[in-house]
């Protein structure tokens, strides 16, 4: 992916999927083809199972947030694709992380282990991914305050800029996968942005089925107040694990680190806020131990790099964040990370996309697969 197409999507969530699937189809196709054979071959599940619980989780976003389902309806019908594969897609995050930790802890790569140490895991070199960052004006050289993230996935899923209208809503600038409805990287025109990392913990269970991941991000992205968008993450059940960092202008900013056992919230310290793949608490989110599940984890080198780049920079210019972005520390499992080719090409995850938002400007700075090889597109609300 060298550019990302930009989809202006206007109306009802249901029209909004609709321009959606028909813009999107060949890319949606592609992700369909990629998550099917991931869930195959990572997770073991076939695709008859795979749409058997993406049916349970349509029902759940069917009675918790119908307009999320409808906009899901519309993708599927502009995109000549069964609902149950769209619904697949919207719940991967549940689908896939519930089985990698249910591999991390099923013998003989699981084992139990105290607090502060890993389990083994047995994922391949990914599920260890994405760094973000938030500045506070006084911490950066223009006095705005900027939300920063490198989404490491696989690197061939297939993505999309949404801008989206919808009356009596924030306007939304955000990235996300094609065939997703929810953003899960963006803001609105109410000057709120959100960034995000994947987490495990020993009680992911995609069987709860409580809301998923991607209908609390686009939720998220819809919220005109601070405090809105922070229930949004707080409140209900979950069924797996996640971070949300929360950011609104001038200068609200939270991360919250979420398992099914709880939610704990960081605040800034020193005008700056950091987050990578792991928890930085376990006791505050009633967890016991940490989970490994890539043969080749980095998230604690990744939050150490970022953290020291972070507190010893004064004044923090957008350059500068993009330096810290395309940083090549410890490569290629760096802040920007590239493939590891020592793994087979169906194991390896990089960068995928890089972000960096000011939320007083309202512009989102992007940059597809790693940041080091691309320049940075300025979008504006």
């Amino acid at each position: 992916m060298t550019t990302l197409p930009v989809l202006e999507l206007e109306g009802t969530p249901y029209e909004q999927g609709l321009a959606h699937g028909r813009l999107a189809c060949e890319r949606i196709a592609q992700n369909l083809e990629i998550y099917f054979y991931r869930f195959e071959r990572e997770t073991k599940l076939q695709k008859s199972e795979v749409l058997r619980r993406a049916g349970l989780y349509l029902d759940v976003i069917e009675r918790l947030t119908p307009s999320y389902a409808e906009a899901m309806r519309g993708v599927a019908e502009g995109a000549h694709r069964e609902l149950l594969e769209i619904a697949a897609l919207n719940a991967r995050y549940e689908l896939i992380y519930s089985e990698v930790t249910r591999q991390a802890l099923t013998p003989p790569y699981g084992h139990p282990s105290p607090v502060g140490h890993y389990g083994r895991g047995a994922g391949g070199e990914g599920h260890d991914g994405c760094t973000s960052f938030a500045l506070l004006p006084t911490k950066t050289a223009h006095g705005h305050l900027l939300l920063a993230e490198n989404w490491d996935w696989i690197p061939n899923v297939q993505g999309l800029v949404l801008k989206v209208r919808e009356p009596g809503v924030p306007q939304i600038l955000c990235f996300t996968e094609a065939g997703i409805v929810g953003g899960k990287i963006g803001l609105n025109s109410s000057g709120l942005g959100l960034a995000i990392n994947g987490l495990h913990s020993e009680h992911d269970n995609w069987a709860r089925l409580s809301k998923p991941f991607h209908v609390r991000c686009w939720e998220i992205l819809r919220c005109s107040e601070f405090e809105q968008a922070v229930r949004v993450v707080t409140e209900g059940e979950r069924s797996v694990s996640a971070n949300f960092l929360i950011v609104q202008a001038p200068d609200r900013a939270m991360d919250l680190e979420t398992a099914p056992t709880g939610v704990n919230k960081i605040f800034p310290k020193d005008g700056w806020l950091a987050h990578t793949n792991h928890f930085l608490d376990l006791q505050a989110v009633g967890l016991t131990r940490r989970l490994q599940t890539s043969k080749r984890p980095s998230t604690e080198q990744r939050l150490a790099r970022v953290q020291h780049l972070l507190s010893t920079s004064s004044r923090i210019s957008q350059e500068r964040a993009i330096e810290i972005l395309r940083d090549h520390d410890d490569f290629p499992y760096s802040l920007c990370r590239h493939p590891d080719e020592s793994f087979p090409p169906e194991e390896r995850y990089a960068s995928v996309v890089s972000v960096v938002m000011d939320l007083h400007e309202k512009t989102l700075l992007i940059a597809s697969g790693p940041p080091c090889r691309h320049e940075y597109r300025v979008l504006r609300m």
